[in-house]
């Protein structure tokens, strides 16, 4: 994830290099480029993986080449609760990021994570049972298992071996055997040889063989992954790149805060039910709208619509669907509700933007209804909460009576150019060598880190690799990206700044 958090601890680099952007354009771009491929030179004196070199044949002095990372494969994880699907995420993630507990029911919040597998990338969803109520819980792990199989392009469904096939698994079992995907039948809580033959019962369902594993002592896991790598692709086959057309737009937020109104005023035309009932909208829907002389593909994510037994279960789905949404989609709409407090929730939605690396754009809706108390409270929120994104374009709208509303067309574009945008190798180069003349790093332990090269390794986010002789403070690191912003704009984007620390070869 980007580090957009405010600065902190980086205030101290600010007093020499108000005259940064006029000693750069001193610097001949000629010159700049003979320095970027000395200092490329001197990198062979280093470690270097194979990793590395890809990352340096993408070095370009092209600013108009546009290149982005593909949308990572998904692999959805399912099942009814307890069954250890948490406990298989942990395993599979070589860490604990999900939650454990020996009682149905504790997943909550965050859902999606990024894993690797043989040197594989892809995204593990975990659908933990997060279903509180027992009354529903065939709906529901019904409706995961729905979930999985619209969004995944593999499905791990697992079952706990020594309980064997249940209803509910039944009930899960008929969804799974009507997708083309593949799904692989995983017969949990195997720890030992002795329990195998209970897998082997788990054939009854229909589902193809069983794979035995114990997530929480990794028997067979290993195994599992192995197969799951030969069906899985490269790249989302729900997220894929798309050249040219419309540019596409995820409009996001919590219920009822507008984002429908905001869809349907945009279109001219009633196209979403609206509903002050949050949560009224049940899929997202693609449209394609005409606004400010040029077409737009809008997504609409608005949560799922709630059920009986399901609140928790509409606000995952809703988190599910927002980043899905925001795979397919360049830049984010986030619609927030100016008459009510900026909310814990408001914020993981922005930051589960900035997770996805896609363009933002803040839209700060009803704001007809907005008194002068309230317009000083919303300041002082936006400055306390929505520091770290101070960068992205804002636009102060009503969707209900359209005021404003075409403000949104250049935020939108403002925000999608600085996505797009790609600084040359020679002059970033050039930039970190001014940075660091005026303000080195500061020395830590006895040593200094030194940047030996820098390159914008893709656009759509801007990302950037350093290499390094050591590792940067987290307030440098957010001292670069602020005069990054400073001096070239992107506003709108997130900018990604990664780090690879390299030591000289032994000679």
């Amino acid at each position: 994830m980007p580090d957009t958090r405010p600065p902190e601890g980086d205030d101290d680099f600010d007093a020499a290099d108000d005259d940064l952007a006029e000693r750069l354009a001193s610097v001949d771009d000629g010159i700049a480029l003979q320095r970027a491929a000395a200092l490329r030179a001197g990198l062979e004196d280093y470690e270097l993986d194979e990793s590395d070199r890809d990352v340096l044949e993408a070095a370009t002095e092209d600013p108009d080449e546009i290149h982005y990372l593909p949308a990572l494969p998904v692999v959805a994880i399912v099942g009814r609760p307890n069954v250890g699907k948490s406990a298989l995420v942990n395993r599979i993630l070589g860490r604990r990021e999900a939650v454990v507990e020996d009682v149905p029911g504790v997943t909550r919040d965050r859902v999606s994570y990024p894993a690797e597998w043989n040197e594989r990338r892809f995204s593990l969803v975990d659908t933990g049972g997060w279903e509180p109520d027992a009354k529903g819980i065939d709906a529901s792990v019904a409706a995961q298992a729905e979930v999985a199989i619209d969004l995944a392009d593999v499905v791990l469904f697992v079952v706990d071996a020594n309980v064997g096939p249940t209803s509910t698994d039944e009930h899960v079992v008929r969804l799974l055997r009507t997708t083309r995907k593949p799904v692989f039948l995983v017969a949990n809580k195997v720890d030992d040889v002795r329990q195998e033959p209970q897998a082997a019962e788990l054939w009854s369902l229909g589902l193809g063989e069983p794979h035995p594993v114990s997530a929480v002592h990794g028997r067979g896991v290993a195994d599992l992954l192995d197969e799951v790598l030969t069906v899985l692709p490269a790249e989302s086959a729900h997220a894929r790149r798309e050249v040219g057309g419309p540019r596409r737009v995820a409009i996001v937020g919590r219920p009822n805060v507008g984002k429908s109104s905001l869809l349907n005023k945009a279109a001219g035309q009633e196209r979403v039910v609206v509903d002050d009932l949050a949560g009224t909208t049940r899929d997202p829907v693609d449209e394609q709208i005409e606004l400010g002389g040029r077409v737009w593909r809008f997504v609409d994510t608005a949560g799922i619509r709630r059920r009986v037994h399901l609140q928790q279960g509409a606000d995952f789905y809703a988190s599910l669907r927002t980043s899905t949404a925001l795979e397919k989609a360049e830049v984010a709409v986030v619609v927030l509700d100016v008459t009510e407090p900026i909310s814990e929730q408001d914020v993981r939605i922005i930051d589960l933007v900035l997770e996805s690396g896609r363009a933002l754009v803040l839209a700060y809706n009803k704001w007809d209804l907005l008194d002068d108390d309230r317009r000083r409270y919303l300041e002082r929120e936006i400055e306390q909460d929505l520091a770290h994104v101070s960068w992205a374009p804002r636009v102060n709208i009503s969707a209900r009576t359209g005021r404003h509303l075409e403000k949104l067309v250049p935020a939108l574009e403002t925000a999608l150019d600085s996505w797009d945008t790609r600084i040359p190798t020679g002059k970033f180069n050039a930039f970190l060598a001014e940075l660091t003349a005026a303000h080195p790093h500061p020395v830590r332990g006895g040593k200094q880190p030194r940047i030996l090269f820098g390159t914008q390794a893709s656009s759509r986010p801007p990302t950037f690799v350093l290499f390094t002789t050591g590792f940067l403070d987290p307030g440098y690191r957010r001292y670069i990206q602020r005069r990054l912003r400073e001096l070239y704009g992107f506003e709108g984007t997130p900018i990604v700044l990664n780090m690879r620390v390299r030591e000289r070869r032994r000679r």
